[in-house]
């Protein structure tokens, strides 16, 4: 294939990343169509009907075929240009769900685009975000050792995470977090890390621990980090106020910070799936949400886990070997809420069982690892940064989904990327991907 001017367009492109993603996209119609196929259906002429979701798939990786064509015959620094100016598109069309927006599924994070296609701007704004966080780190007069840049770096990545939150899209505004990855990459300090994973742990652990309990261990820890400290304490007494400041900030994170938010920020059934991750039982009626709606006469049901007790039940069926194509009685009955989109792994799990499930991450690990060879052989920062913005986005897609799915994490709506039906996550990951395989034809160039 050639050009106007009869460059060779194929020439640099990373084929076996093409090749893994035809195999996942052909992998996510496959299931689409076993959890939706009717046996009174001419499957043939349904495939290209667009009048089942299979058959839409179709269409939906036939257009981002087209997509990913013109994304390989365009110029690399098309991508460095106009970075910046996407970004402040994409927030914009973020902003613009609050007013044009469409509620689905309790999300108003949906743009009608005629014709049945509705746009979630906070899909798509991850290349935009992608792009201009490369943009920043990659600039010449960026130090990112510097604490100012790592700030700026941040927001760029959290300003769509916060409209993602405030459009009741949680698991999408979770996905902004993978850009922290690229930047411990590129020289984020490791305390934050650490920090952050300690934070983590305190949050899990008050939900597990009693709460009492709880606050003699964090005294103990303390008081036992006092003894061995205390030569070093005696030459300096700052290190004693910082560890009892430690104490008092983890004691009120555990009794107040955490209760607070569970009961006031978080509606009833969002506390729910969360506990019901630690394996803990919430109590709506000390939530505000629930409150609200008691005192407004609505019956506030209380939310359990059938989602993911169905798609247990569908994994756990498939047994070593699975069920067989077509054959899965959890996914076939619609027991599984959702099982074309959020929860589609259930599908491949009751059809071809424990050794299908490794078969199929063995794929998204060489789609990963692909991608990480790929960012590595980058003489350009912009095509670095990207490259592992990528990885990380896709990789925390896969984790939290699969996990989800398995009863490991909170039900929070994301999408298993290529595989779940949907034309705005398939078009922002073949965007995504194919940009990327742009950048790495041009791998001489350093771009900025």
């Amino acid at each position: 294939m050639s050009n106007n001017n009869g460059i060779n367009i194929s020439k640099g492109i990373d084929w076996w990343t093409v090749l893994l993603y035809a195999v996942l996209v052909s992998i996510g119609i496959l299931c689409i169509f076993m959890v939706e196929y009717k046996t009174d259906t001419n499957w043939l002429s349904s495939l290209f009907t667009g009048k089942t979701n299979y058959s839409k798939q179709i269409w939906f990786a036939g257009f981002c075929t087209v997509v990913a064509t013109f994304i390989l015959l365009s110029d690399s620094k098309l991508y460095t240009a106009f970075a910046n100016l996407l970004y402040v598109f994409g927030i914009f069309l973020m902003l613009l769900t609050f007013v044009l927006g469409k509620d689905i599924n309790g999300s108003r994070s949906w743009i009608p685009m005629g014709g049945g296609f509705n746009l979630q701007p906070a899909e798509v704004c991850k290349i935009f975000a992608a792009l201009a966080l490369a943009k920043f780190i990659s600039r010449q007069d960026t130090d990112f050792s510097k604490p100012t840049a790592q700030i700026i770096a941040a927001a760029i990545a959290l300003a769509p995470a916060v409209l993602s939150v405030a459009q009741n899209e949680t698991g999408l505004a979770l996905v902004y977090a993978s850009f922290f990855i690229v930047m411990f990459r590129e020289g984020l300090p490791s305390w934050i890390l650490i920090v952050g994973f300690s934070f983590g742990t305190l949050v899990v652990a008050t939900l597990i621990v009693e709460p009492n309990l709880l606050a003699i261990i964090l005294t103990v820890i303390a008081g036992v980090s006092v003894y061995i400290m205390r030569r070093q304490i005696k030459r300096n007494k700052a290190l004693l106020i910082a560890i009892i400041g430690l104490w008092v900030f983890c004691v009120g994170v555990q009794r107040f910070a955490v209760p607070y938010i569970f009961n006031n920020v978080f509606h009833c059934y969002q506390s729910q799936r969360i506990y019901s991750m630690v394996g803990k039982d919430y109590d709506c009626s000390q939530n505000r949400s629930a409150k609200a709606g008691a005192a407004n006469d609505k019956p506030v049901k209380k939310p359990d886990d059938y989602n993911v007790r169905q798609s247990k039940i569908a994994i756990g069926s498939g047994g070593i070997l699975g069920r067989g194509f077509l054959k899965g009685t959890q996914t076939r009955g619609k027991y599984v809420p959702e099982q074309h989109t959020d929860f589609i792994f259930t599908s491949l799990g009751e059809a071809f069982g424990f050794t299908g499930c490794l078969i199929f991450l063995g794929i998204y690990l060489a789609l990963l690892f692909r991608i990480v060879k790929i960012a590595e052989r980058q003489r350009s920062t912009f095509s670095r940064v990207y490259a592992y913005s990528v990885a990380s986005i896709l990789f925390l897609h896969i984790a939290i989904n699969v996990c989800m799915t398995i009863g490991l994490f909170p039900i929070i709506g994301i999408p298993l990327p290529l595989i779940s039906y949907g034309g705005s996550s398939l078009l922002t990951f073949t965007i995504l991907i194919f940009i990327m395989i742009r950048l790495d034809a041009d791998k001489h160039m350093v771009l900025r």
